[in-house]
């Protein structure tokens, strides 16, 4: 059964959506909190390019139907295996295919 309750389309898919996006745009993740970090106080300034470098590619992804269409495809199996043996497992961390 792969219908989806509201929980799953609005929290537990967009998780997987974020968790994965933060993954796939790791190094700018990196580049912000680095720029961060060395400017502390001043970073809303001075790491502006860098913020918005990071929230283009997560956007990026967020809006992508394909991308919204294999997190969901991950949940489903996710959830079809702890059906089967009511063991939750831990979300591996997604390594992109390089």
């Amino acid at each position: 059964n792969s219908k989806l309750r509201h929980v799953e389309k609005d929290v537990l898919i967009p998780q997987i959506m974020r968790d994965r996006a933060k993954e796939l745009c790791s190094d700018k993740v990196q580049a912000f909190t680095k720029c961060c970090q060395e400017t502390g106080v001043l970073m809303v300034v001075k790491c502006r390019q860098e913020n918005t470098a990071l929230k283009d590619c997560l956007v990026g992804y967020y809006s992508d139907p394909t991308f919204y269409e294999e997190c969901k495809a991950e949940y489903l199996k996710q959830r079809e295996e702890y059906r089967a043996t009511g063991i939750k497992k831990k979300r591996q961390k997604f390594t992109p295919n390089v």
